[in-house]
């Protein structure tokens, strides 16, 4: 459903040069150019959810923007439903429904004016963003605070407001960035069914974390990803024994050490 062949990203960061001259240190600043993702691949499926783990500062979430149409690839492919980003951008973002951990709501209106909004966004006719709403709506539970203001809202509605924003055009996959991080348990259990009942309708889900635990669970294959790199995939069963690990995080912890990068 959603395909990466190749893909990078380059960033450039300042960095401290030390040099010695007539026994005088001076420090320079210099410019370098690094890979905040190397030449990743990987195919998610129709019907799955598929986890992309790492600690923080992987490039996980370059990533996920990447393939979400926020930012532009230095180099790479992305194709999702058989259209290809470099060809049909607009087209391929009104099949994606983009969530992260951070995501800021408007605090001075009402989930429902934001669907209003949203869906204008998405080129909807007033009748669909209307049916949709009210669909929503039902479907999220928000009967109760669908007309307060979102500023007066508790977390967790705050992220069924956003889950909703997410469901509101119908999309073809989900590409949720850490969507658990600091939530409390009820609020991060909602996120989690909401994925788990996508999945069954034929969903995409797309689903980075860096809670080793949580995606043993949840995704049906996962992609690790450590300094930019892919550094193994399969399903967790598969990476276990593979690695011959009990779990997750010691499988991460072993290839790391592996590959000489362990800090």
């Amino acid at each position: 459903m959603i395909e990466a062949n190749e893909l990078c990203k380059i960033f450039t960061r300042y960095v401290k040069d030390e040099e010695v001259t007539n026994k005088r240190k001076k420090i320079k600043t210099k410019k370098e150019d690094f890979f905040a993702v190397d030449h990743i691949s990987f195919k998610a499926r129709q019907g799955e959810i598929y986890g992309i783990l790492g600690p923080n500062g992987a490039g996980k979430t370059t990533l996920l923007r990447m393939l979400g149409g926020i930012l532009t690839p230095t180099s790479g492919e992305i194709k999702l439903a058989g259209y290809d980003y470099n060809l049909d951008r607009k087209k391929v973002k009104r099949k994606i429904g983009y969530l992260s951990g951070n995501t800021k709501l408007y605090g001075r209106i009402t989930p429902r004016e934001l669907f209003n909004i949203f869906g204008r966004l998405y080129e909807m006719s007033k009748n669909e963003i209307e049916e949709m709403t009210e669909k929503i709506i039902e479907i999220m539970d928000m009967k109760d605070f669908a007309d307060n203001r979102i500023e007066h809202l508790s977390t967790g509605q705050m992220q069924r407001t956003s889950i909703a924003r997410c469901l509101l055009h119908s999309p073809e996959v989900y590409i949720f960035d850490e969507p658990t991080l600091g939530l409390d348990v009820i609020s991060s259990h909602a996120i989690i069914e909401f994925m788990k009942s996508e999945r069954e309708r034929g969903k995409t889900v797309l689903y980075s974390t860096h809670y080793m635990e949580e995606a043993e669970s949840l995704c049906d294959r996962i992609l690790m990803i450590h300094k930019g790199k892919l550094i193994a995939e399969g399903t967790p069963e598969s990476l276990k024994k593979e690695s011959h690990e009990n779990n997750l995080r010691d499988v991460f912890i072993r290839l790391v050490k592996e590959r000489g990068e362990w800090t």
